[in-house]
Formats: C-alpha cells, structure tokens, sequence
C-alpha cells in the first residue's frame, strides 16, 4: 500500500466514521423527540380523561344527594370513562374511580337531601372526589403511564 493510498483510504475511514456519528446523533435525536412529543400527548389525554371523569362524577354526585336513582343510563358517560381509564391510567387511579362510583351509587341508595341536611354533610362525606383527585395528581407528576 503507498503511501496516497493509505492517505485516502484514512479520508475515506475518516468521512465513513463522521457521517455515522451524523447519522446516529440525528437518529437519537429524533428518537428522543419523538418520545417526549408522546409523552406530552399521553400526559395530556390522562388529564383530559381525568378531568371528564370528575365533571361526570360532580354531576353525579350531586344529583344522588337530591335524588333517588330513577333513572340508571345517567352511569353511562361515566361508565364509559371508567373504561377508557382503565386503557391509560395507573390501577391505582382506575381503583379509586372505581370507589367513588360506588361510593355514588351507595348516596342513590339512602333517602334524599334538602337543602338543610346539605349544609350539615360534614367535609369527608362531602369531598368524595378529593381521593380520586390525588391518585390523577399523583399519576401526572410521577408520568406514569
């Protein structure tokens, strides 16, 4: 071997190596990116999710207090949500939305409330949500998924 060839050989050698750092820079890169812009989508369909649940069970809620359950397809929407938490979110915060409902479903059950006995509900029998709130707030900052 000579010693041009040698030389351009280590040219050849040289740009191969420096085109592979490149490329695979830009590859992990993207790959890094591409994850974060998933995660930031599932963070973000985990508190919308969330975030229905709570209206629907608010809705809910209220309405066991001054009613009796008449009607049972009022569960539906919340029924629904239930299971789409269960397709993105932690079994511990699935677990807890499961217990409200059936904390909601045990109000139904008992005689209604007038404004009178509302205002004498003492704040853990009051706050039902409060549980299930810090399981999502939970489940958020630690990002799991």
């Amino acid at each position: 071997m000579t010693g041009a060839s040698a030389s351009a050989l280590a040219a050849l050698a040289g740009s191969a190596i420096g085109g592979l750092a490149t490329l695979s820079t830009t590859w992990l890169s993207q790959n890094y990116q591409t994850r974060s812009a998933r995660f930031a989508q599932e963070s973000a369909r985990r508190e919308r999710l969330f975030g229905e649940f709570i209206d629907q069970a608010s809705k809910l809620y209220v309405d066991a207090l001054i009613h009796s359950l008449d009607d049972p397809t009022k569960f539906i929407e919340i029924y629904a949500l239930i299971g789409k938490l269960r397709l993105f979110a932690t079994p511990k915060t699935v677990a807890e939305a499961e217990r409200l409902i059936e904390l909601i479903v045990e109000i139904y059950d008992r005689p209604p409330l007038d404004l009178h006995d509302l205002q004498r509900l003492d704040r853990d029998t009051f706050d039902l949500l409060r549980p299930f709130t810090e399981a999502c707030r939970a489940e958020l900052m630690s990002g799991a998924s």
